[in-house]
């Protein structure tokens, strides 16, 4: 049975093989009509192919992000409108979902966590809200985008962190509590400092308008995660579908929402895509650097630390997206977070997976722990 499976993960490999080859013939031979397809069949297959290997399976939801992104840069119109109906009025709902999602999987037992661990959360959120805002500031300085352009990595960088990070601290062997306490509590504290920390950055890149911001996040963020609070206080596994459902849901949204904002922002990637992608890869990983380095900084455990690095590293892009479509800049202030979303899920499942084969500090005996140092010396 084992022998069989395998053999379709190869016959997977050798599939995305040949659409990499044809994908590159269509380029060579300027055949866009047929590029598109082949691209998302290559990543489709190697998403597939990855599921079969356990260090690689944690990246095949990220495949699956690009190969659909492949086609919204190839195909714009066809994910802009469907008829009369543009698909952007579908942002914040699917948003609303996705936290709706998230708060189903909270309960008051991980608000007790707060007040057992108040330290490493007040620095996890401290570093969140200071570190990602400062290194967005920072990038545009350097880079000199457009102003629309830098008004969107300033966004990425002032929103809390996602859902993706407690997900990358699992499989980090990271604080996990922590991880959730954190993602939790930027998350409240969002339509406060998101837009204080807007009009500090941004204020001169684009006009910041600061109780609609506050009340845009507050719809889109902390109404649904209070409602599905309740749910879960509630209705907790009284309707078992809806609790399996809500992580497919949530993906899927995902997936939904950065293919839009990559379509409605194709024009303004191709004008900057290759800086971009460089700027952006530079403040996602300067999150990772800092925020570990700051939980090393006041001397935590390694697991707390792995925990820090993710919540700061990786940002509510989808948030961001919402917020870049109800401000009217969505082919511009949002295309910053149609880069960071895909390019935080690769990052941070390429650490991640690191970290999973690399045992805490705290975890090792003494024997390992003399054996890790003496490698690293060498």
């Amino acid at each position: 049975m084992a022998d069989s499976k395998n053999k379709i993960y190869i016959l997977f490999y050798l599939l995305a093989a040949l659409f990499l080859i044809a994908y590159i013939i269509s380029v060579e031979m300027d055949a866009n009509n047929y590029g598109g397809w082949l691209l998302m069949l290559f990543f489709t297959s190697i998403a597939i192919a990855f599921r079969g290997n356990k260090v690689l399976r944690g990246l095949s939801y990220t495949v699956v992000i690009l190969a659909v992104v492949s086609l919204a840069m190839y195909y714009p119109k066809n994910f802009v409108s469907i008829g009369n109906f543009k698909l952007s009025g579908l942002i914040v709902p699917l948003l609303q979902i996705i936290m709706f999602g998230m708060g189903t999987e909270l309960s008051l037992k991980d608000f007790a966590t707060v007040l057992r661990m108040p330290k490493k959360i007040l620095i996890g959120v401290g570093c969140h809200y200071t570190i990602m805002p400062l290194i967005a500031f920072a990038i545009t300085s350097l880079f000199h985008f457009p102003s629309e352009i830098a008004a969107g990595i300033i966004l990425v960088g002032c929103c809390p962190s996602g859902l993706a990070s407690n997900v990358m601290s699992y499989l980090a062997r990271a604080n996990l509590a922590l991880s959730v306490s954190i993602t939790t509590i930027s998350t409240l504290l969002a339509p406060f400092l998101t837009p204080f920390l807007m009009g500090v950055f941004a204020g001169d890149f684009v006009e910041v308008h600061f109780w609609e911001m506050v009340w845009d996040i507050t719809k889109i963020v902390i109404i649904p995660v209070v409602g599905g609070l309740v749910f879960n206080h509630l209705l907790h596994g009284k309707i078992k579908w809806l609790d399996k459902a809500m992580p497919i849901v949530s993906m899927a949204g995902i997936a939904l929402i950065l293919t839009v904002m990559t379509a409605a922002g194709r024009d303004s990637l191709l004008k900057v895509g290759a800086l971009l992608i460089v700027a952006t890869f530079i403040h996602n990983v300067a999150g990772y650097f800092f925020g570990y380095w700051s939980g090393r900084l006041f001397r935590f455990q390694e697991r707390d630390c792995r925990a820090i690095a993710l919540e700061v590293g990786m940002q509510n892009a989808g948030l961001a997206s919402g917020l870049a479509l109800t401000m009217g800049k969505m082919a511009t202030v949002g295309v910053a977070s149609a880069v960071f979303g895909p390019m935080m899920n690769i990052t941070g499942s390429s650490l991640s997976s690191w970290w999973y084969n690399r045992l805490p500090e705290e975890d090792l005996t003494e024997e390992e722990k003399e054996k890790r140092t003496s490698l690293e010396v060498l």
